[in-house]
């Protein structure tokens, strides 16, 4: 009995131990990064454009090229990945097919995301003729995000009880109506997560965004979809390896990456919200 009330408390403070080690690594960064970066935070480096080869002014160019590109990303895979989703847990059988769909999807998340960029510069910019552009950044985000929005997906349908279904059906609706009223809605609130999840990956790639529609400096905002835009994790990297002025922009650097980081979170947070209505509506 001793013994195992020992390994018991032995588990706990590892797992405390752990818990605490992963909460004060991203502490120690965001310090890190509030240290480095609020001292460049300003209304002029929110709203005003870069200049004088992007060493003064501010990062309202990639800003709000940077939520374009998640915008358009997300109204791509979210609909595509809950659609794919739908197929695969209510529609498909359990067929050589159906595993092979679903090893194709899990094998995409493991793709690194230069191979995404260089699929979206063969595909969206040469073959589609979509340009060097917003929009085909945006898809090729779009794809990078659909395994997690699948994966996510599908798990949330199979956790609603199939005495909803069943329900349903002994009332006369059809399949698709019992999916559209009765599954999707149960299930939306954790599908929601996987959205929530692909953004912050969506905000932060860079590769993918270089070959397909990121622009190296740009004056203005992207006014079209074929449009070039400039994105918050391209102007780091442009700051950070390009001219002779790098240590001149650290604090540019780190505030612009504190802007993005704060960026996703607003995301995020704004997702976790409508999530916490959702499943409060669905209680009541």
């Amino acid at each position: 009995m001793k013994g195992r009330i020992l390994k018991d408390r032995l588990a706990t403070a590892l797992l405390w131990a752990c818990m605490g080690t992963t909460l004060a690594i991203l502490g120690g960064i965001l310090l890190f990064l509030v240290v480095r970066g609020a001292g460049s935070l300003s209304w002029e480096f929110l709203t005003q454009p870069p200049r004088d080869s992007m060493t003064k002014g501010g990062i309202s160019t990639p800003l709000v090229g940077t939520i374009q590109l998640v915008f358009v990303a997300m109204a791509f895979a979210f609909p595509v990945g809950i659609l794919t989703a739908v197929y695969l847990n209510e529609y498909a059988r359990e067929d050589r097919f159906t595993k092979l769909l679903r090893l194709a999807v899990r094998s995409l998340a493991g793709v690194p995301s230069v191979v995404f960029g260089l699929f979206g510069l063969s595909f969206f910019v040469i073959f589609l003729k979509f340009g060097s552009s917003l929009l085909s950044a945006g898809l090729t985000l779009g794809c990078l995000a659909l395994p997690v929005i699948v994966g996510a997906s599908e798990a949330a349908l199979k956790a609603v009880p199939q005495d909803y279904r069943d329900a349903s059906y002994a009332i006369g609706a059809t399949r698709w109506q019992t999916i559209r009223k009765v599954v999707l809605p149960a299930a939306f609130p954790a599908i929601l997560t996987g959205g929530i999840l692909s953004v912050g990956r969506v905000a932060g790639e860079t590769a993918p965004i270089i070959f397909t529609g990121a622009a190296f400096f740009t004056p203005d905002f992207a006014k079209s979809l074929f449009s070039e835009v400039m994105a918050l994790p391209y102007h780091v990297l442009v700051l950070a390896t390009a001219g002779t002025n790098i240590e001149e922009t650290r604090g540019i650097q780190y505030g612009t990456i504190l802007v993005l980081l704060l960026v996703v979170l607003g995301i995020t947070l704004a997702g976790v919200v409508w999530r916490a209505r959702l499943r409060m509506r669905s209680t009541r």
